[in-house]
């Protein structure tokens, strides 16, 4: 169970640095692309990863990985922007604007390359990370599953009361308590 465990946490981190990078490198008007109120991480990238480590043979060859982990990940992406929709009426991304998307939750380009990503992480990256992942004392696992749990559960906090995924940053959250709270003082 750990190492599933570490499997989510290192690849909804590095979901977040590409989330980064790709912000920066198209000079997206929304910078801040985060999943979580204080922790780097996106958990659809950590749960899509891990579900595609779990069900793709690592002998299969490079097409094979591709093939199969863009429609893993393709459905990981789904069912993780319909909870967010249906459960606290958020969206983190909308592909409405791009050609052969579906309710705007996945498209054929980004299919494509969780496609690609997928393959590149469990061909060069995943042995790696398996190693390293059963390595980690239990103690230190404790420690981040809690931390995981608690900014988890604010971020849901923040999400079901304001629904805005922009005050998942402590300044922008810190200025709409302060603003609720005059608005409620005036009343």
């Amino acid at each position: 169970m750990q190492l599933w465990f570490w499997f989510f946490i290192v690849y909804s981190f590095i979901g977040f640095c590409l989330e980064k990078i790709y912000a920066a490198a198209t000079h997206a008007t929304k910078q801040v692309r985060r999943c979580f109120l204080l922790l780097p991480l996106c958990p659809v990238y950590g749960l899509a990863m891990t579900a595609a480590a779990a069900l793709i043979p690592p002998h299969w060859p490079f097409l094979a990985m591709a093939a199969a982990g863009g429609l893993i990940c393709t459905g990981a992406e789904y069912l993780v922007h319909w909870l967010y929709d249906t459960l606290l009426s958020v969206r983190f991304w909308d592909y409405a604007g791009e050609p052969l998307n579906l309710r705007g939750r996945v498209c054929l380009r980004f299919t494509a390359a969780w496609g690609i990503l997928s393959a590149l992480g469990l061909k060069l990256f995943q042995p790696g990370l398996a190693v390293l992942a059963e390595a980690a004392a239990p103690e230190l696992s404790a420690w981040v599953w809690l931390l995981l749990t608690a900014d988890g559960a604010l971020s849901i906090a923040v999400l079901h009361r304001w629904h805005d995924t922009e005050l998942l940053s402590l300044p922008a959250l810190v200025r709409q308590v302060r603003a609720s709270s005059q608005s409620s003082t005036s009343r």
